[in-house]
C-alpha cells in the first residue's frame, strides 16, 4: 500500500457522498428505475432500448457508434430497435425459442450486437466467442452448450469444427458467398432486408437466462458462466455510480462482447441509460486510439491497465495532438491498475484513471474508485452500494484491517450469475462457506475501507511466517527502471522450503543478462524485504495474459513443469 492520496476529482458526480448512499441503499428501491416495476413485464431490451426508441426526444440519438476501417456507422435507439426487432424475426423464422442457444463468433461488426438484442427480444441466450479462438476451443464450447445455430462470417466458417457442427441445426453468415462447407447456410444481409422491423417483445421471468460466457479466468480451465434479465438492476446502478453515466454520455467501453466488460459496459448498462456507446472495430495504434476518444468526443472511457500501458509507451507528445477536452472520467478494470500509470494518466490527461473490480461470476461492477471520493493509489476502491464485502479467513471469519484474506461477498445482489452451465458442482463451490460468495481473490482491506488486491488465492507466497501475493512483489519489481512487466509465481509449495521464480520483459534500452539478474534480486531484497526469497529470474518476450490483460501464472507455473506452453512465448534464463 502507498501512502498518498489523490483528491476526488468530481464531488458533484452521480454519487456525490459514498458514505451516505451507502447506508441508505436498497436494490429494492433501486428496482423502481424501471416500467417492469410498475407493469410486472419484464425483458431488458424493452428497458435498454425500446424505452428510449419510443420516447420522441430519445428516439433519434445516438445509441450505437461503430467505427471500422475509417468507415462510421451510427445507429439511433429507433434504428436499432427496428433492426434488432428484424433479427429477432429471423430467429424466429428459423424455430428458435425461449431456453435455445445462439453463438456469436465473429470479429467486430454491428451484427454482434443487433444478434444480442434479437434474442434477448424472445429468451434466447446469446453467447459471444472471440474470434480468435481455435478449432479445439470452439469444439469444447460447442460441446458443452449444444447451440441451436452460430452466427458468423465465411473467413471464420472454416474454423469451426467438422464433427461437432453435424449437431448445430443453422450456420448464419453476416455476408456471402456461402462456402458450402455445411448444411443449411443461411446468408443473413439478403434474408433480414424483407424482414418486418416489428417484434412483441416476449415478457419473461427476472431470471430468465440472458447470455452464456465462456470464461478461463488466470486459474481452471474455461467455465460457462449463466446470466439472468435482472442483471440490469446491477448494470444501471453502477453505470450512473461507478461510470457516472446520464443521457449525455458518450460511452467508450474499449473491449468486445466475448469479453463480459463489453457485454455489459459495452451495451446493455449505457442503454439502460440512455446513453450512446462507441465500438471501434480496428486494431490497436495509440494514434488511432486518440483519435477515436477525438472523433466521437467521448466522455467516459473504460479501459484496461494493458491498453493504457500501450499508450504510455507510445510517448506523451502523442496524447498532446488531440483534443480530448471533452473526455471527464477514466475507469479501468482487467488488472491492478499501478499507482505509477494512475500518475502517468494525472500527468497527460489532467485526470486520474478511477480502478474498480468485478469478476465475470459477480456480472457488474463491487468494487470501485468513485469520481466523489479520493483515490489511494494501488487500491480498487470500496465496496459498490448494495454490495456487502468483508476480507475473511479460510472458516469464513472476517479479519481485521491490514491483514490479508479473501475477498467475499454476501449473495444477493442482482447480477450475480445464476449458474455455471451443466456445472452445479462447480457453481457450488462458489459458496461452500455458508452465507458467502468466495471471489478467490486475496486482499487486504485498510482502516478507511479501501481494498487492495493481492492476487488469486493459488498464488499465496509464505515468507517466513508471513503470507503475502505475488502483487506486492510485482510491483517492487516493476519499480527497477529496467522492468516493463512482471510476474511471479511459487516455484515449491514444501514447508520451510518456499522458492519464488520471477518472470520479467525489460524496457527498450537494457538487455536480459546475468548481471542484470543479479541487479533485479538485489534490488528487490533492499526495497522490500531481506527475506524475499527470489531465487530465479526469467526473461521473456511477452508474459502471458487472458484476453482481458490478467497474468496467466497458471502457463508460468505449466512452463516450470516442463509441459508445454506455445512457440509463441519465448523463455531466456540468466
Amino acid at each position: 500500500m502507498i501512502n498518498a492520496i489523490i483528491q476526488a476529482q468530481n464531488r458533484n458526480a452521480n454519487l456525490k457522498s459514498y458514505d451516505e448512499v451507502y447506508k441508505k441503499f436498497s436494490w429494492k428501491e433501486a428496482e423502481k428505475n424501471f416500467t417492469w416495476y410498475y407493469t410486472g413485464r419484464i425483458n431488458i431490451v424493452h428497458e435498454a432500448i425500446d424505452r428510449w426508441a419510443d420516447n420522441t426526444e430519445k428516439a433519434d440519438t445516438n445509441a450505437l457508434i461503430f467505427e471500422k476501417a475509417g468507415r462510421i456507422h451510427r445507429f439511433t435507439f429507433k434504428e436499432i430497435k427496428d433492426i434488432s426487432c428484424a433479427w429477432a424475426n429471423l430467429l424466429m423464422q428459423y424455430g428458435f425459442k425461449t431456453g435455445d442457444r445462439l453463438f456469436i463468433f465473429l470479429p467486430p461488426c454491428p451484427e454482434i450486437y443487433f444478434a444480442m438484442l434479437a434474442c434477448a427480444r424472445m429468451g434466447v441466450l446469446f453467447c459471444p466467442l472471440f474470434s480468435t479462438l481455435s478449432t479445439d476451443e470452439l469444439e469444447d464450447r460447442l460441446e458443452n452448450a449444444a447451440p441451436r445455430g452460430i452466427l458468423t462470417n465465411p473467413d471464420l466458417e472454416e474454423k469451426l469444427p467438422g464433427e461437432t457442427m453435424s449437431r448445430v441445426k443453422y450456420l448464419f453468415l453476416t455476408h456471402g458467398p456461402l462456402p458450402g462447407l455445411f448444411s443449411e447456410e443461411i446468408l443473413v444481409q439478403e434474408i433480414i432486408k424483407n424482414m418486418s422491423r416489428h417484434f412483441n417483445t416476449r415478457w419473461l421471468s427476472a431470471d430468465t437466462p440472458l447470455y452464456l460466457l465462456f470464461t478461463s479466468g488466470s486459474t481452471g480451465p474455461p467455465k460457462g458462466v449463466v446470466h439472468a434479465h435482472h442483471d440490469m438492476v446491477g448494470h444501471l446502478i453502477t453505470a450512473q455510480y461507478v461510470l457516472n453515466l446520464d443521457q449525455e454520455s458518450i460511452l467508450w467501453a474499449d473491449c468486445y462482447p466475448a469479453w463480459v466488460t463489453g457485454t455489459v459496459y459495452g451495451a446493455f448498462a449505457p442503454w439502460l441509460c440512455g446513453a450512446a456507446s462507441v465500438v471501434q472495430g480496428d486494431p490497436f495504434s495509440a494514434s488511432s486510439w486518440y483519435r477515436t476518444l477525438e472523433t466521437h468526443q467521448v466522455s467516459v472511457w473504460y479501459i484496461t491497465p494493458g491498453t493504457m500501458n500501450r499508450l504510455k509507451e507510445a510517448g506523451r507528445d502523442l496524447v498532446h495532438r488531440y483534443d480530448l477536452s471533452r473526455l471527464s472520467h477514466i475507469a479501468s478494470v482487467g488488472d491492478a491498475l499501478s499507482p505509477e500509470l494512475i500518475y502517468w494518466f494525472r500527468e497527460n490527461f489532467k485526470i486520474s484513471p478511477h480502478d474498480n473490480w468485478w469478476m465475470t461470476e459477480t456480472g457488474m461492477i463491487c468494487v470501485a474508485n468513485f469520481l466523489s471520493m479520493d483515490i489511494h493509489p494501488g487500491s480498487m476502491g470500496k465496496p459498490v452500494p448494495g454490495i456487502e464485502a468483508s476480507v475473511i479467513d479460510e472458516n469464513g471469519n472476517p479479519l481485521p484491517p491490514l491483514t490479508m484474506g479473501e475477498l467475499a461477498l454476501k449473495p444477493g445482489w442482482p447480477a450475480m450469475m445464476t449458474g455455471i452451465w451443466k456445472n452445479k458442482s462447480r457453481y457450488q463451490k462458489y459458496f461452500k462457506l455458508k452465507g458467502w460468495f468466495l471471489t478467490g481473490d486475496m486482499v487486504i482491506q485498510d482502516t478507511e475501507g479501501y481494498i487492495y488486491h493481492q492476487g488469486r488465492i493459488d498464488d499465496l507466497i509464505k515468507v517466513g511466517v508471513k503470507q503475502i501475493g505475488p502483487y506486492e512483489i510485482e510491483r517492487a519489481i516493476l519499480r527497477h527502471p529496467a522492468v516493463k512487466e512482471a510476474a511471479v509465481i511459487l516455484k515449491t509449495s514444501r514447508p520451510g522450503d518456499a522458492s519464488l521464480k520471477a518472470f520479467i520483459t525489460v524496457n527498450s534500452g537494457f538487455t536480459p543478462s546475468t548481471r542484470l539478474n543479479l541487479e533485479i534480486k538485489a534490488f528487490v531484497r533492499a526495497n522490500l524485504s531481506s527475506e524475499i526469497p527470489l531465487d530465479s529470474i526469467t526473461f521473456l518476450d511477452q508474459i502471458p495474459k487472458t484476453r482481458s490483460g490478467k497474468l496467466l501464472r497458471r502457463i508460468l507455473r505449466t512452463s516450470e513443469m516442463g509441459l508445454p506452453i506455445g512457440e509463441s512465448l519465448q523463455i531466456k534464463d540468466y
